[in-house]
């Protein structure tokens, strides 16, 4: 879409949107995690201003206790807004938070991210949002990161990615790419979220991430499997 590269400057944003009540895992945006005090919401806020790309960081949320940490970080870049209890229900739809976040960041290039993706690092980040402005020129006019799925994917009665009758047990090389949205990382601009009330347009670059990247702490044991990865010091942070 020839519109989102006319936003007039290439300020990048990062939104962090982070509501109090997780129901899997009690606080677990701020739950320490191996030497974070602050847990994930400590790792992520780091990460992000770490990044040479992200200008700034708009931190949307209604945790008391998340509040009071990032009231206490010293960064020009973090921008601190208390999100309105009725835009933190169970209720609360991502379609709503999309409206959110198009008239809290009105005029840039809006990161959208998220705590649980502890494994997204300050240079993966700068390496998504170079491959964003890259696609712009491309004719792209939106990044979204993926996981590519290569195996053998059903629904209830029958396969989706092959044809059995043709052949039972293709090769996983030769099936057709599918991708899973991780959720990992959006970039779009505000144009974009204005037009189409999204956070991607009609033609998103599909950016693969690794396993451990796109990792997403969602249930108790992704919590354990997190802190575990983290004190090994496998993955960079």
């Amino acid at each position: 879409m020839e519109n989102t590269i006319k936003v007039p400057s290439r300020k990048v944003v990062a939104f962090l949107p982070c509501r109090s009540g997780s129901q899997r895992v009690p606080k677990k945006n701020i739950k320490p995690i191996a030497h974070f005090d602050y847990g994930l919401i400590q790792i992520k806020i780091n990460q992000l201003i770490e990044a040479n790309m992200v200008d700034s960081i708009f931190l949307s949320t209604n945790d008391q206790l998340i509040l009071e940490y990032a009231s206490s970080i010293k960064s020009a870049k973090l921008c601190i807004h208390r999100r309105s209890e009725d835009l933190c229900t169970n209720a609360t739809s991502t379609d709503d938070l999309i409206l959110h976040a198009s008239k809290c960041i009105p005029n840039a290039h809006i990161l959208w991210t998220h705590v649980t993706s502890p494994f997204v690092s300050s240079k993966c980040y700068d390496k998504l949002i170079k491959s964003y402005f890259e696609a712009l020129s491309e004719g792209y006019d939106s990044l979204m990161t993926t996981s590519l799925i290569r195996n053998f994917v059903w629904n209830d009665s029958a396969p989706l990615n092959y044809n059995r009758t043709i052949e039972k047990w293709p090769r996983t090389q030769t099936l057709p790419r599918l991708y899973e949205v991780n959720s990992a990382a959006f970039i779009a601009s505000s144009i974009v979220y204005n037009e189409f009330s999204d956070r991607i347009g009609k033609k998103p670059l599909l950016y693969v991430l690794d396993q451990f990247k796109s990792f997403d702490v969602d249930w108790p044991d992704d919590f354990t499997f997190a802190e575990q990865l983290i004190k090994s010091d496998i993955i960079e942070l």
